[in-house]
């Protein structure tokens, strides 16, 4: 927020969060020269899966991770991915090709110790597994392996069958949104971020399950999808549930979908509409606007992440030093409407004078 009060010219505050069990939530108030939005922040929560993951032995996590990706070759996704060109392809593989490189690292050593003095086998196998661990455990941790792992045994896993207390928090959460229709809310704004947005579309594919009228009366409801996992999950044979609910939302002509992608972000798929590229027949295609990573942010602040592929990644919900055609706060903070920032050539970049204020040319777009 700080990042984002600097380059936008604004001011804003935060409230302190209120943490429950399946979300955290709290409110933020934002304002320029000409105007101000007040914004109820709901965060839903999922951390307390991940972390249940993470405390899992890590053979098993490893074991759990290459099955899926093992999986996700044979149900076709793979093949997929390949039309998306090296670099999503090179993400998947990623977790296993970093543990065949410990691996080989760890078998160089104990054959050198094998070689280099009257050491037997057993020394030399035990050098090896600890030369493994060390490396799977420290640069694995800083290279995001574990991870990585995580994220492909939690695909596969999900969209098999779901998980029991996701399914129950979407499931409340789904029941809010229909309940927030009766307010008087400007925009009700529905932000995925990666796999956040495959648990979104499940999300809304219930409430309008519930509701297919959901949008029609009330707030404006938009859906925004943001370094989007859709596809890698989608292009899973095994992921009919998904492409299910993909048909129900995209069936809906009262709830707008958009989607950001950035080619500098390894983990998405750039200039890709999911409904399309999975072959899907619906009344309405989300709006597609490519970013530029580099564009969000000042050259020193680029260089320090450029590296990183998954501090790229979440740049999609990080602070910009720069204004851009996408920025994350704006969306949640600022007074234009999601809708009128994805239709905007230049999203909110455009909207404003160097002092924060709205030009007139945006005020019917303000919330």
């Amino acid at each position: 927020m700080q990042r984002f009060k600097a380059t936008w010219s604004a001011c804003a505050h935060a409230s302190d969060p209120v943490v429950a069990d399946s979300n955290a939530r709290w409110t933020t108030t934002s304002s320029g020269p000409n105007w101000q939005v007040a914004t109820d922040f709901h965060l839903f929560r999922w951390d307390d899966i991940i972390s249940d993951a993470a405390a899992q032995p890590l053979w098993r996590r490893m074991l759990l991770g290459l099955m899926a990706i093992g999986k996700f070759i044979m149900a076709g996704a793979l093949w997929r991915y390949l039309r998306f060109g090296w670099r999503y392809v090179l993400f998947f593989f990623y977790p296993a090709l970093l543990l065949a490189a410990f691996a080989g690292a760890a078998a160089s050593v104990g054959t050198l110790i094998a070689f280099a003095g009257p050491f037997s086998s057993w020394t030399a196998f035990a050098g090896a597994v600890s030369v493994f661990l060390v490396l799977v455990f420290w640069p694995g941790k800083k290279l995001h392996l574990h991870t990585a792992l995580d994220d492909w045994a939690f695909s596969q896993a999900y969209l098999r069958g779901g998980h029991p207390v996701l399914d129950e928090r979407l499931d409340r959460v789904a029941a809010q949104l229909i309940s927030a229709e009766g307010t008087s809310y400007d925009e009700i704004l529905v932000i995925g971020h990666s796999l956040g947005a495959v648990l979104a579309v499940h999300m809304l594919e219930r409430a309008l399950r519930v509701n297919p009228e959901l949008g029609k009366e009330g707030p404006r409801i938009a859906f925004v999808a943001v370094g989007s996992s859709i596809l890698k999950v989608g292009f899973h044979d095994g992921a009919t549930a998904l492409r299910n609910a993909i048909l129900r939302l995209g069936s809906s002509t009262h709830v707008f979908w958009g989607e950001y992608q950035a080619l500098a972000d390894v983990m998405n798929f750039y200039k890709t509409d999911p409904v399309r590229e999975l072959g899907l027949a619906t009344p309405t295609h989300p709006l597609v606007r490519t970013v530029s990573i580099r564009s969000m942010l000042d050259d020193a602040a680029y260089r320090r992440i450029r590296l990183n592929f998954f501090r790229m990644h979440r740049q999609f919900v990080s602070g910009n030093t720069r204004r851009a055609r996408y920025d994350y706060f704006m969306l949640v903070c600022g007074p234009l409407r999601a809708e009128a920032q994805l239709r905007s050539p230049e999203g909110a970049a455009s909207a404003f004078a160097n002092d924060g204020t709205l030009t007139k040319e945006f005020w019917s777009a303000a919330g």
